[in-house]
């Protein structure tokens, strides 16, 4: 069995275990230790980590495979878990000495990225002072140490450096309180003038971007691999709507009716046939970007723009399609599935909640595939 082909195992393996969690962690509001700790034992964590650091060295299509599975059991421990296994990818992009001081022990850590560059920083020798506030830190109640992006101004300009402070250098607050998407306990972090050593910042545009061309997945740009691992909660969420709806349908007797079986009506069987038809196109079209990306990446060229935009298209109406096929199913389900025990209200919500990520954005989506594919430049503000 290759590495890849044994992880997607284990985390099939993950699944019960998850969906058994998930009310639990909903109201924690926050992922249970015991899931932390399995999807430790699991390689999760380590699975995008370089082989000479210890990890699995894997690749866009593992993570974005195992994390759709990990969905069929908890769609928000499947975005936490996966969030920290590319936080670990990214960090191999940093100065081998954070590295040496990250994988010491273990090859992975457990750090929260939030991405958008909220915070300031000033130059000092040695390093950078750091302060600001950043939203939706995924995992940070979890972590080990929290990755931030500020803003300073160096010798050519206003530049921007990622900067790896361990977590209890920050302030932690309490904001997470949602309709969906709760156990990724996406807190807010706060950084009160903290240095932060040269080796452990990063430029922006390096973190984000990639370098050369014909690229091994370490190089990859960032957000179009955000992306593709980020629509994959929701469409392993649409996956698993689909199974309990084909149980519920078997066993459905419809209320004020003479025992009418749901199963023997016509409705719930196009119904179902709907929700199949969505959900089987949201992936087909997903793992063929994909692999679109791959090839790409590993052309002379290296991913084009065009490339880039494409990815984020897929990865957005990824999601579009996970929800259509999610508001099929509940609309034919009965009110009952809105009990708070019912697993399916739980994937809705959470699915709602996950579409409002700005890389999921539809309207700037499109509006920045429509340009680029009419022969426009990109903007500087564009998120390729």
């Amino acid at each position: 069995m290759s590495a890849r082909e044994s992880l997607l195992a284990r985390c099939e393996s993950l699944v019960p275990a998850l969906e058994a969690r998930a009310a639990d962690a909903e109201r924690l509001r926050r992922l249970p230790d015991a899931t932390i700790a399995d999807a430790a034992a699991s390689g999760l964590f380590s699975m995008l980590v370089p082989v000479a650091r210890g990890g699995a060295g894997l690749g866009l299509t593992d993570i974005a495979q195992a994390t759709r599975i990990l969905a069929h059991g908890c769609v928000s421990s499947a975005w936490t878990l996966s969030f920290f296994a590319l936080h670990n990818w990214l960090l191999g992009r940093f100065d081998a000495r954070l590295q040496d001081e990250l994988f010491a022990g273990r090859p992975w850590t457990l750090v929260p990225a939030p991405l958008a560059p909220t915070g300031t920083l000033r130059v000092e020798d040695g390093g950078y002072r750091v302060s600001g506030r950043w939203e939706w830190a995924t995992g940070v109640m979890h972590a080990d140490w929290v990755m931030v992006h500020a803003l300073g101004t160096g010798e050519r300009g206003p530049l921007t450096r990622f900067c790896l402070v361990p977590v209890a250098a920050a302030r932690i607050e309490d904001v997470w309180l949602t309709s969906g998407m709760r156990a990724t306990g996406s807190n807010t972090v706060v950084l009160d003038d903290v240095f932060v050593p040269t080796h452990r910042t990063l430029e922006g545009r390096a973190l984000m971007q990639s370098s050369g061309c014909a690229l091994e997945f370490a190089r990859y740009p960032t957000l179009p691999v955000l992306a593709f691992v980020a629509a994959a909660p929701a469409l392993g969420a649409a996956e698993r709507a689909v199974e309990l709806f084909r149980t519920r349908v078997r066993e459905r007797v419809l209320t004020y009716s003479l025992g009418e079986r749901q199963i023997d009506q016509p409705a719930a069987q196009i119904r179902l046939s709907a929700a199949l038809a969505t959900v089987r196109a949201a992936r087909a079209s997903w793992e063929a970007a994909m692999t679109a990306f791959d090839a790409a990446a590993a052309s002379v060229a290296g991913p084009r723009p065009l490339d880039r935009a494409a990815a984020r298209l897929a990865a957005a109406h990824t999601v579009r399609l996970a929800r259509e096929a999610i508001g099929i199913v509940c609309a034919g389900a009965g009110a009952s599935v809105y009990f708070e025990a019912s697993p399916l209200q739980r994937l809705q919500r959470d699915v709602e909640v996950l579409k409002g990520h700005v890389v999921f954005d539809w309207d700037r989506t499109a509006e920045l595939v429509g340009r680029l594919e009419l022969g426009f430049e990109p903007r500087p503000t564009d998120m390729l």
